[in-house]
């Protein structure tokens, strides 16, 4: 079955170097002094052996995301039209794919289910989560880390289809940079999989 569903350099945005986010935003391409993760919050599943047929089974998907978010950099959502970037921050890999591994480890921790990565689930799908990361950075009007994604479950064979959005604000607490942006996205991203494993085990 189908999954559901740069840089904007805007003349507004480079005329205004005088905001207050000019300090903690950048438009440009020097590489960070360090890169940024997801660290999750539930102990992993280690020596704890399970079997299950194939309707027990749970393959996650790498969520799709929108054109911003298909970078390593953190977006900084400044108005309705204008995104920028959180100077010197930059993930380890694509957002989609720290988000992917860290949602199977907290359903793992916190379900029954045994969870299939997208290279297994050809001996025995199961169910299917897949999903859209609709938003992974920082909504400047407010000072907020937001990590929003909506939720597509398929039942085994396709039969049925269940979605639900899910979304997280932290306070960043101080400037918009790397570390604090970073720190607020982490627990933002823990709680979005705490809910959706929550939505699963139900």
């Amino acid at each position: 079955m189908p999954h559901p569903f740069r840089r904007l350099r805007t003349p507004a945005l480079l005329a205004l170097g005088a905001l207050s986010l000019s300090a903690c935003v950048s438009l440009g391409g020097k590489a960070p002094p360090f890169l940024l993760t997801l660290d999750s919050d539930v102990a992993p599943v280690v020596g704890e052996a399970r079997s299950a047929g194939e309707a027990q089974t749970l393959t996650i998907l790498i969520p799709n995301a929108p054109q911003k978010l298909r970078t390593t950099r953190i977006p900084v959502q400044q108005d309705d039209a204008s995104v920028a970037y959180v100077k010197n921050a930059q993930w380890v890999e694509a957002p989609q794919r720290l988000f992917q591994r860290l949602l199977s480890e907290t359903v793992a921790a916190k379900t029954p289910l045994v969870v299939l990565d997208e290279g297994q689930y050809l001996t025995a799908p199961g169910e299917q989560l897949a999903s859209q990361l609709l938003e992974f950075g920082v909504d400047a009007r407010t000072n907020e880390a937001v990590v929003s994604l909506q939720a597509m479950r398929v039942a085994a064979g396709g039969k049925t289809v269940t979605q639900r959005r899910f979304e997280v604000r932290e306070p960043i607490g101080g400037k918009i940079e790397a570390k604090p942006v970073g720190e607020a996205l982490t627990r933002a991203a823990n709680k979005v999989a705490t809910d959706v494993a929550a939505w699963l085990a139900g």
